[in-house]
């Protein structure tokens, strides 16, 4: 089990801060491996283990066989190397090491790295060395320049058979619309499924997953006629913008080739700053998972998005502990909002603390969104911090209010089953927090806080999810 980012480690002067127990357990894949890691947080299992200045952390872990488990990160990265076979990142055996370096200094201490941990660490730092050689040396030379015109072509018979699956959609939305959506649900969901593969070989990923998305509504429960009709609105929008893409702003152009699902480059202007980890999550997406880790810029005061992405059973690669503070560049991918960002050159060891974002009011946030929506209408949500709101039973459900004025957002019905409400509330005990979370038509989805009394100074960043 292997794992490494893509950001590059670090060689610091300072001893790397070590993180918290809740920073390691916002690593975990999922709750299985967050329970499986958190019974090998203790000294019992673990041997030979030790720390050094430079980020790295490495043990021998007792399993079921007679050899122990070889374990190292590097938290600089983070990057994770274990000779068990899992295909989770990190695994459990590198969540119960992180785990114990959090919670027992006396027993996981600063020891000289082993040969069969150094050979990894020097491999993976060499290795982002020579990436950052500049593009005239050795390694630029070597590397062969793209065909442009071939690129071209590929590109236009791509770009040819969306067009014709858009056509094709176009057409089974007409014939939707013709027979009357109250009958939607008897054609059952493998006629769906058979739309979204057509989709699929027309090499539109993103058109695959909104028609998907619509087999799902007539079993949502009352009131689906209208949100199949909604939905069908949307998709019918995207179709028209593509087949009219010449027509279209280039902002707009950008995000309607990213929602169809072709990619984009991040050729943006690098951002420097102190980013902070606000949240990670992951979300299945067909037959990927996606994984979503949120950023605030204490200095330029944006939000980032990164994404990562897990296929056939795999973790997605990237990882970062919620609440630490990185001193990076951030590129910005095409697309109208520039959320989403690529990580870059990082200068120096994360910080395990952080101020979070000023925040602003619930109106504020309804206002944000809907400003976004022009940019992007098939926007979702959009990432906004509320300050000073206080959790308030709404009906059978929760709603954030603020504590000085009239207006409240509601907590969106996928996260009342969630552990996370239970913190937030917790975390209030009535009085105002701070909560970061995206805003979206279905109501406010909170993935951190804060106590109140935390903007502006360091604080404690507790996940929501």
């Amino acid at each position: 089990m292997l794992l490494s980012h893509g950001g590059e480690p670090l060689r610091t002067a300072a001893p790397v801060a070590r993180w918290t127990v809740e920073q390691v357990l916002a690593l975990a894949p999922d709750e299985s491996s967050r329970r499986a890691g958190g019974k090998l947080g203790s000294a019992g299992p673990w041997s030979g283990a030790g720390c050094d200045e430079s980020g790295a952390v490495w043990g021998l872990c007792k399993g079921s066989g007679s050899t122990p488990y070889r374990t190292v990160v590097d938290t600089t990265g983070p990057a994770y190397k274990c000779s068990c076979p899992s295909r989770k990142f990190p695994c459990k055996h590198a969540l119960g090491l992180l785990l114990l370096w959090a919670s027992d200094e006396a027993v996981l201490g600063p020891a000289e790295v082993p040969d069969w941990a150094g050979e990894w660490l020097d491999g993976r730092r060499g290795r982002a060395a020579a990436k950052a050689q500049p593009e005239g040396g050795a390694s630029g030379a070597a590397a062969s320049p793209a065909d442009p015109e071939a690129a071209r072509r590929r590109a236009e018979r791509r770009a040819g058979r969306i067009t014709g699956g858009a056509q094709e959609l176009e057409q089974r939305l007409l014939d939707l619309v013709r027979g009357g959506l109250a009958a939607a649900d008897q054609s059952g969901y493998g006629l769906w499924e058979e739309t979204a593969a057509r989709m699929v070989d027309a090499q539109a990923p993103g058109l695959a997953g909104r028609v998907r998305e619509l087999g799902a509504i007539p079993a949502s429960g009352p009131g689906w006629p209208a949100r199949l009709l909604q939905e069908c609105a949307l998709l019918h929008l995207l179709d028209t913008a593509w087949l009219g893409i010449d027509r279209l702003p280039e902002p707009l152009a950008a995000t309607v080739r990213t929602r169809v699902g072709l990619t984009s480059p991040a050729d943006g202007l690098p951002v420097r700053d102190r980013w902070l980890v606000l949240a990670q999550y992951d979300t299945p997406d067909g037959r990927i998972v996606t994984r979503r880790i949120w950023l605030y810029g204490k200095d330029s005061g944006r939000t980032a998005l990164l994404l990562s992405f897990g296929a056939a059973g795999r973790s997605p690669g990237q990882a970062l502990p919620v609440g630490v503070t990185l001193d990076a560049e951030l590129t910005p991918y095409q697309g109208a909002g520039q959320l989403r960002v690529e990580l870059g050159a990082q200068f120096g060891a994360p910080v395990p603390s952080g101020t979070p974002p000023r925040g602003s009011t619930t109106a504020a946030a309804v206002a944000a969104y809907g400003h976004a929506l022009r940019d992007d209408p098939w926007l979702e949500s959009w990432p906004a911090t509320l300050r000073e709101v206080i959790p308030v039973p709404l009906g059978d459900g929760w709603q954030l209010a603020d504590a000085t004025g009239g207006t409240a957002l509601p907590v969106v019905p996928s996260a009342l089953s969630r552990p996370g409400l239970w913190k937030l509330l917790a975390l209030s005990g009535g009085a105002p927090v701070t909560v970061f979370g995206e805003c979206g038509h279905r109501g406010f989805d909170p993935l951190a806080a804060w106590a109140d009394g935390s903007d502006g100074g360091a604080a404690e960043t507790v996940p929501l999810i």
